[in-house]
């Protein structure tokens, strides 16, 4: 077992606010607890939810590390009791409760997954929370089936490029709408079927024509909400991952009882760990093959070291940004 240092450079926040609020700082390096891992990090993904819990808006649940950071990938170097599928050495990527953003993570070993075949451990980082979302939500919760219509909004975020690469790969018509053309694009080339410029045509309209939405993925809210209704098939599952235009509106739900949707949605962070084990055996069992096979393509867009942490944060919040950002330590440079 290789020796680990009792200090650690980690990204604080100063106080709730914009990336300039973003610090490297030294933190003890967590212990693993009963079930948990140890993970030297190489890289971390920069996500959604890091922003808002930035702002202050998200703050980590009971229990949970207050540093950002919702996913990892590294080397395994100590185990605590009753993680017994891991050894030290081992390389995973892992969907954390928070930590991410440092040099040792601590993390619940069933949330931990080998890397994929053809995939680098740096970019394996990219992985587990867009991949965990997607499934829970569209998979699991919304049960998409082969020979369905898919609509995604936001298809060139890391959720909505996720959900159309996963909708392909598993028998799904996808159709995505984004904006400009350089994101659509970005949606094309992840294997969207229809793109939809959402500033140039309605994307009711054109759903509609396709035979309307079997399952919807909106991350955009506001008047998306009634758009999505018209937009979806009878029996139809709509699912809410965030509220980009707003949560508060208001609206004729008549349409629900009479095409009998579902209108559903959740956060990942607040499942509980069990799930989310599930969750990790499905993705280990179904999708990790399908990437080894080439036929889901894992590409980093830009890469940070941990102290440059704010401009990683400001890029992602530009308007038009595209890809995955991760942040690197020195152990995920040098590999």
């Amino acid at each position: 077992m290789k020796a680990v240092p009792a200090e650690m450079a980690a990204v604080e926040m100063s106080s709730a606010g914009g990336p300039e609020v973003l610090t490297i700082g030294r933190r003890a390096v967590p212990k693993p607890g009963s079930g948990e891992v140890l993970i030297k990090v190489h890289a971390a993904g920069v996500n959604g939810p890091d922003i808002v819990q930035r702002k202050g808006l998200y703050p980590p649940p009971a229990g949970a590390s207050d540093l950002l950071g919702l996913e990892v990938a590294g080397e395994i170097v100590a185990i605590g009791d009753g993680a017994s599928r891991w050894k030290s050495g081992d390389l995973v990527t892992a969907l954390t409760n928070g930590g991410g953003y440092a040099e040792y993570c601590a993390v619940d070993g069933r949330h931990c997954l080998p890397i994929p075949g053809g995939v680098s451990v740096r970019d394996a980082a990219a992985l587990p929370e867009t991949f965990f979302t997607v499934w829970s939500n569209i998979f699991d919760g919304a049960r998409l089936r082969s020979g369905e219509t898919l609509l995604v909004h936001g298809g060139a975020g890391g959720i909505g490029s996720t959900a159309i690469a996963l909708g392909k790969a598993f028998g799904a018509k996808v159709i995505a709408t984004d904006s400009p053309e350089h994101r659509c694009t970005f949606c094309r080339e992840s294997g969207a079927d229809r793109v939809i410029d959402f500033k140039t045509e309605d994307f009711v309209e054109t759903v509609r024509k396709e035979g309307g939405a079997n399952v919807i993925l909106d991350i955009v809210g506001g008047p998306y909400v009634e758009k999505n209704i018209k937009a979806a098939s009878p029996d139809a599952r709509i699912v809410q991952l965030a509220f980009n235009l707003g949560s508060k509106i208001e609206i004729n739900l008549m349409p629900i009882m009479l095409k009998r949707l579902i209108y559903t949605g959740s956060t990942l962070r607040s499942r509980p760990a069990d799930y989310k084990a599930r969750m990790a055996a499905a993705l280990e069992e179904k999708v990790w093959p399908i990437i080894a096979q080439g036929k889901i393509r894992i590409a980093t867009r830009q890469t940070f070291p941990l102290d440059r942490a704010a401009e990683a944060h400001a890029l992602m919040e530009q308007a038009g940004h595209i890809g995955k950002i991760l942040l690197v330590t020195d152990e995920g440079a040098r590999s």
